[in-house]
């Protein structure tokens, strides 16, 4: 089971639909759910943030992958062609959350690494202030 904060998955979903007909792709942090007042169990995480596509472009384009997110704990990536899946050309992550046209909440899905889809929760809670901390 995968948690995200409804806030993060309507930035994302309107970032997303903000660059259609481009594609995007964006590193996601989480935060321990303990330290949200979201009812979960103090051992899960819940993505609450997220680095902007562009931050670190110049490092990315000399070292050819993006080193600007380091210990990023997942990955929200569109297919404005529709396809609701993980493809080999996407950049994978222990969860990447893949969105598609018309970019709603019923438009996006968390697979796991190898394509297997996880079930998402959206958690009504958010983050508290402060820097993020990555998990490695």
């Amino acid at each position: 089971m995968v948690y995200i904060t409804r806030a993060l998955l309507t930035a994302l979903l309107e970032l997303g639909e903000d660059r259609d007909p481009s594609s995007v792709t964006v590193s996601l942090a989480v935060t321990p759910a303990r330290d949200l007042d979201a009812g979960l169990p103090p051992d899960r995480v819940v993505f609450t943030d997220m680095y902007l596509p562009d931050t670190g472009g110049s490092v990315t384009a000399v070292f050819g992958m993006d080193l600007s997110t380091p210990g990023a704990a997942g990955r929200f990536i569109t297919h404005p062609d529709g396809t609701l899946a993980l493809t080999k050309a996407d950049d994978l992550h222990e969860t990447v959350f893949v969105a598609v046209p018309p970019y709603d909440i019923e438009s996006v899905a968390a697979f796991d690494r190898s394509g297997t889809g996880r079930s998402m929760v959206i958690v009504d809670a958010e983050p508290p202030a402060g820097e993020i901390e990555f998990s490695e």
